[in-house]
């Protein structure tokens, strides 16, 4: 995850390089208007330091984690990607999201309003749909009838913070990617997530980078890196 609640985006574009330049996958940035529940800090919208990324950093997958269904109109959450995509062909992950109560409040002091989770729901199928020819989709795991979505499309299903068992348990319906802090024991948490299923894991710590490498390299035989 790149560092972006701060006030300038060069944390954001150091942390692509060091992550492009340490040989990993790829990059996202969170979807907020503010850091979670810290209303008076700074947060860059993700499309534009992604935008940024994709000229900087050119062998990199990247995408938001997740993009927020009701942030924008469908048609605009579609054309963004559309045009990242032209800024980083076949390197942009559509990682899409419901959003949840805990992220209600800043939807609403922007006074962008707060359709049902079912409109919202509704809506994530509609992108994804529009998407899924050219581009990959994620779907953030939640509620039930949301990974139904998921499972519907036949996408990678991602959960934040989720234990290996719920990882191994939701892999054995479909491909799921896995996104959270590595914990005190970083190594032992990828070779559990790798064991559950998981397709990607994914640091939300941009300081991990290292241990990132570091876990790669001695794994690389097992998954032909």
């Amino acid at each position: 995850m790149l560092p972006t609640f701060r006030d300038q985006a060069n944390d954001a574009l150091a942390t692509a390089q060091h992550a492009q330049d340490a040989g990993l996958d790829g990059v996202f940035a969170f979807d907020h208007l503010w850091p979670m529940g810290t209303p008076t800090r700074a947060s860059f919208a993700p499309f534009p330091v992604l935008a940024a990324v994709a000229t900087s950093a050119p062998t990199l997958a990247l995408g938001p984690l997740v993009a927020r269904i009701g942030m924008f109109p469908p048609r605009k959450l579609v054309e963004l990607f559309s045009t990242l995509s032209a800024l980083a062909p076949g390197r942009v992950i559509a990682a899409l999201g419901t959003g949840d109560e805990l992220s209600k409040a800043e939807e609403l002091a922007y006074d962008l309003g707060y359709p049902t989770a079912d409109e919202r729901r509704s809506w994530l199928r509609e992108v994804a749909t529009e998407l899924l020819p050219t581009t990959p989709v994620w779907v953030g795991a939640g509620a039930e009838k949301t990974n139904a979505v998921a499972r519907e499309l036949g996408v990678t299903l991602n959960l934040w913070g989720a234990d290996p068992a719920r990882v191994r348990e939701l892999a054995t319906e479909g491909p799921v990617s896995w996104a959270g802090p590595l914990g005190t024991d970083p190594h032992a948490t990828l070779d559990e997530l790798a064991s559950a299923g998981a397709t990607w894991a994914i640091a939300s710590e941009p300081r991990r980078i290292d241990v990132l490498k570091e876990w790669r390299q001695a794994h690389a035989s097992n998954y032909g890196l």
